[in-house]
């Protein structure tokens, strides 16, 4: 097409008419096509402009677009509703405004400079979640994660939790002392439901007397001013992490482990602000971290009541193992409190059961078991349960040693 147009340029040009059917042959056109092209007709021709029925708005839209905080949408419903019900759809509306660049007034831009602390200075932490994975086996475990970040050398840690409670928050901040080898003088956080009282804008007593105790000062972002604690938010990107694993791990034990991993892999890269791995870092900023606190103090905090939820199993998890309760609690929250090396689950006030603290990955009271089968099989008599119930514990615990002795040989 190209070369015909060329071709009729020059018999325009030389002021020659052209014999359009031999143009046809020789091009592979239709004459008409090109006699058309030749006498101009081809060209695009010009859009109209057409009015729009909202063009005598202007001034309206301008006016209420203005308004601070008030959004596209509500200024069409407005117009709609007590000015013209006929202006057309949201969508032409859009396109509209769109079009009139000077109907939008350009919004302000809240300036948020970068503040850095010092080292040993300042500890962000938050919730992340919840989080549903599944088991190899096909298990949902939903979970919350709790991340940690030093301010100034980016060290993150992660505490994995079934709940987001007040109890909860302070014993994963306990573990992160742990991990990091000491107290910074803050730590920093939204106004987190657990620990914060929205009314007072304030911690709570429990949670103020636990720093007390701990040895640190609790802080707060102003209300909707979360990107003060934006490296810690930075650092929850990478919980995404954990979503490949889906169906790749066999328990909630192995899941922690994966954790870990991950922690010690971000914990590693070089930081894009500082360009420097967080624990290059953090080997200078541990330095300047307070001493942990008496071991009865962490004792006192970490062995308090922690709530766990009991599976279908009729177990709950503590610290890697698994004990059993009565099938009546299955899918409630209990609470759970070590002492003396002994696990004493309640229900409320009420203590449920009681159970030695072994290495046992799972242990089940001869009853609880007992009751778990007379749920499952109701047809059969006590004695025949309680056979079942001897020889399947006694295979359980033959089973969960010879993973133990393997995982020891490994």
């Amino acid at each position: 097409m190209k070369n015909l147009k060329g071709a009729l340029i020059c018999f325009e040009e030389t002021n020659i008419k052209p014999n359009y059917s031999a143009l046809a042959r020789e091009y592979n056109v239709d004459r008409r096509t090109a006699k058309k092209m030749y006498l101009g007709l081809c060209k695009s021709k010009k859009k109209r402009v057409k009015a729009s029925k909202l063009d005598k708005y202007q001034e309206l839209i301008k006016t209420k677009l203005s308004i601070p905080g008030v959004t596209m949408k509500a200024v069409y419903e407005y117009i709609k509703s007590n000015v013209d019900n006929n202006i057309g759809t949201y969508s032409n509306f859009k396109k509209y405004v769109s079009k009139n660049k000077d109907l939008l007034i350009p919004k302000k831009t809240e300036v948020h400079p970068r503040f850095e602390t010092d080292y040993g200075e300042q500890l962000q932490y938050d919730w992340k979640g919840p989080i549903t994975l599944h088991t190899k086996s096909g298990k949902e475990i939903t979970f919350y994660i709790f991340s940690t970040t030093l301010s100034a050398s980016r060290m993150h840690t992660y505490e994995v939790s079934e709940f987001m409670t007040r109890e909860m928050v302070q014993i994963c901040l306990i573990n992160c002392f742990k991990k990091i080898g000491g107290i910074p003088k803050y730590i920093l956080t939204d106004n987190m439901s657990s620990i914060v009282n929205y009314s007072k804008h304030e911690f709570v007593p429990e949670f103020k007397a636990f720093c007390k105790d701990i040895g640190v000062k609790p802080l707060k972002c102003k209300v909707r001013h979360c990107e003060t604690k934006g490296k810690v938010e930075n650092c929850n990107k990478f919980v995404n992490w954990l979503l490949p694993y889906d169906y790749e791990f066999d328990n909630e034990e192995e899941l922690k482990n994966i954790m870990n991993r991950i922690n010690d892999q971000i914990n590693s890269q070089v930081n894009g602000t500082t360009n420097m791995p967080p624990i290059s870092l953090f080997n200078i900023e541990k330095e300047y971290l307070k001493a942990l606190p008496k071991q009865d103090i962490l004792d006192y905090y970490t062995n308090n009541m922690i709530p766990a939820k009991v599976s279908n199993e009729s177990l709950v998890y503590y610290k890697g193992s698994k004990y059993s309760v009565p099938p009546k609690y299955i899918n409630q929250t209990l609470k759970l409190k070590e002492i003396d090396n002994k696990l004493q689950i309640y229900y409320n006030t009420t203590l449920v059961t009681i159970h030695e603290i072994t290495n046992q990955k799972i242990q089940y009271h001869d009853q609880d078991y007992i009751e778990c089968l007379r749920h499952s099989m109701p047809y059969k008599d006590d004695d025949e349960l309680a056979r079942m119930a001897e020889k399947n514990l006694k295979l359980l615990s033959r089973l969960t040693k010879e993973r133990k002795d393997d995982n020891n040989e490994i």
